[in-house]
């Protein structure tokens, strides 16, 4: 119903490219996130498949038909903006029913679809307010109501939440979650946030410069990233990345004198490896008696977690180090690191992971 199938769709404004050749396919029922620093293109290809922009090359398909030379409204999608686009002088259920109302559809048809909408929304008592008597939330829902009552093949949100405070966005992803699950229709989410990636997602397509740099799932792209790229994009606080001077056998020479030997590593990808990477949590820290030693120079406490900035001697840049329920290092303490080699993470001279690592016991 709304299988989307991208076949080297390419976009160009002016001299500059902003889409370049992808190909992606996603299933139909899927929730699909588009993730990526800013100017990396996933609102333009949101766009290329609304139709509200015009590909330069390629195909768009939905459901095995191609629709990029189709006008946005015989795409059978549905699109929700980051502004809400509200008609304020229209009541609630006025403004979810405009569309089936200018498209003719019959009253009795109109009532029934904005009623079913209201009750997957839980906008049934606010159906007669206006807009400026909503909350933010409130008016996202109504917006995604409007876009539920045309029973769309598929869901377009181009970064719907960025306008509601923090606490608000939490509650937003979780019932856009539970709209997928209820609805079982295809969803493509544009975001700048990976937290918001990581937790919505069936599968994520992470964007860097037009560029598709890897597609799958969340999991996979934290445990098993194909590069440096995704590496450093997913996982907050991100990465560490330490350089390699040179490898002896399974032992990495970094800079300042720091060694690590990865007994799970064959010689050859040590040799070929010109970046280390650990994540945060990927340190074991006490006192003393671990392979490096440093200071810590800031600790962020959020209470169910610490993270500790570390200056190691002779390294010229500052570790970041995850510590489940932290209390007993502050600014200025002595702190003694292990990384954890089984999770370690190796990439090429052209950032290239050589060979993702199964994370899972290693210690």
């Amino acid at each position: 119903m709304g299988a989307i199938h991208l076949d080297n769709v390419r976009k160009s404004f002016g001299i500059v490219t902003v889409i370049e050749g992808i190909d992606l396919k996603i299933a139909d029922g899927e929730f699909v996130v588009f993730v990526g620093p800013s100017g990396c293109g996933k609102s333009t290809l949101l766009r290329l498949i609304a139709g509200l922009e015009e590909i330069d090359e390629g195909k768009i398909s939905i459901d095995g038909e191609r629709v990029d030379m189709k006008e946005p409204a015989d795409r059978h999608i549905a699109m929700v903006f980051q502004s809400y686009a509200l008609y304020p002088h229209m009541s609630v259920r006025k403004n979810i029913g405009f569309g089936l109302r200018i498209s003719g559809f019959p009253k009795a048809e109109i009532n029934a679809k904005i009623e079913e909408a209201a009750r997957l929304l839980e906008l049934t008592p606010l159906l007669e307010r206006r807009p400026r008597d909503l909350s933010g939330g409130q008016r996202q829902r109504v917006a995604i109501g409007r876009a539920i009552v045309r029973s769309p093949s598929a869901f377009l949100f181009d970064e719907p939440l960025s306008n509601l405070d923090a606490a608000l966005r939490v509650q937003m992803r979780m019932e856009i979650i539970n709209l997928h699950a209820d609805l079982k229709r295809t969803m493509i989410y544009v975001t700048h946030d990976q937290v918001e990636a990581m937790t919505m997602a069936d599968r994520i397509v992470v964007l860097n410069g037009g560029r598709v740099e890897q597609f799958d799932t969340p999991v996979e792209l934290y445990d098993h990233p194909a590069n440096l790229f995704v590496a450093g994009f997913i996982g907050s606080p991100k990465m560490n990345f330490l350089e390699v001077t040179h490898a002896e056998e399974n032992r990495l020479h970094l800079e300042g004198g720091l060694q690590i030997t990865l007994p799970d590593r064959s010689p050859a990808e040590c040799a070929r490896t010109r970046i280390l990477g650990i994540r945060p949590e990927h340190f074991l820290h006490q006192g003393s008696g671990g392979l490096w030693d440093g200071k810590v120079t800031v600790t962020e406490q959020l209470g169910s977690d610490a993270y500790l900035h570390v200056a190691v001697a002779g390294l010229g840049q500052q570790l970041v180090v995850r510590g489940v329920g932290e209390r007993a290092f502050g600014r200025g303490s002595v702190i003694s690191l292990t990384p954890q080699t089984g999770n370690c993470h190796l990439f090429d001279a052209e950032g290239a992971t050589i060979r993702n690592v199964q994370l899972a016991g290693a210690a």
